[in-house]
């Protein structure tokens, strides 16, 4: 028969921990001795180092509690789904510990193969390295809260870059950063988009532009954000378009 000091030793909890336990009715208290201490058993044990695994896994006291009074099958599948439920964390923190890794080198979040070697194209077409990094942030958000659209939205831009021409409206749109917002080239380049896009597309199925999600709004009015050149730009491309 030990103490409850050294039970809580034995076990690696605080007496205190040992007292919350016997409050809440997850582990019986022993009647005093002769001496007036409270002697715990190897019972005792056995039930602290249980009540003690299952609140280390994240198992709430009350569910404990309705546990002691399982059966030993209705036990056992307690215990299967806590252990998927770890599992689960597990996996989860997992990718966590990926993000914050990624994040510390500098990169936010993963994009797929093909887009991280779509960027490296960019780079090798002469766009800039403020281009770059708008679309790398562009496709971040498109993955990540348009899953089911994204891959075909990538290959409509992959395939637009494949063409020498819409290339290098792309390259324009890039390096009208410095201009002027007043500067009739813009006015020029939002009519060469418009008519590629019209072309492209066709007269009745041009791209929507405007979609509930607030994520495209959000790109759009950052990249306005970086250029008075690209805002009357877009106002512009808007315009003509009708949208």
């Amino acid at each position: 028969m030990i103490t409850i000091g050294q039970l809580a030793g034995y076990v690696g909890v605080s007496i205190k921990t040992i007292r919350v336990y016997h409050d809440k009715g997850l582990l019986p208290e022993p009647d005093r001795d002769a001496s007036g201490y409270r002697r715990y058993g190897a019972d005792h044990v056995i039930d602290l180092v249980k009540i003690r695994t299952l609140a280390q896994a994240g198992v709430p006291l009350a569910r404990i509690r309705e546990l002691r009074s399982a059966t030993d099958e209705e036990f056992q599948q307690a215990l299967h789904g806590i252990d998927e439920e770890l599992t689960a964390r597990i996996r989860d923190l997992r990718a966590t510990q990926v993000r914050l890794r990624r994040l510390a080198a500098g990169q936010p979040a993963p994009v797929p193969a093909e887009v991280a070697a779509h960027l490296e194209h960019l780079a090798v077409w002469g766009f800039t390295p403020r281009w770059v990094d708008l679309q790398r942030d562009l496709w971040i958000l498109v993955f990540a809260t348009h899953p089911d659209h994204a891959v075909a939205l990538f290959r409509d831009q992959s395939e637009s870059l494949a063409d020498p021409g819409l290339r290098q409206l792309f390259l324009d749109y890039d390096h009208a950063h410095d201009l002027d917002a007043r500067d009739p080239r813009i006015d020029e380049l939002a009519h060469r988009i418009v008519e590629a896009t019209r072309e492209r597309y066709g007269p009745d199925d041009l791209p929507e532009l405007d979609t509930p999600s607030e994520i495209p709004a959000l790109i759009q009015a950052n990249v306005n954000a970086l250029s008075p050149a690209w805002q009357r730009l877009d106002t512009l491309i808007r315009a003509q378009l009708g949208t």
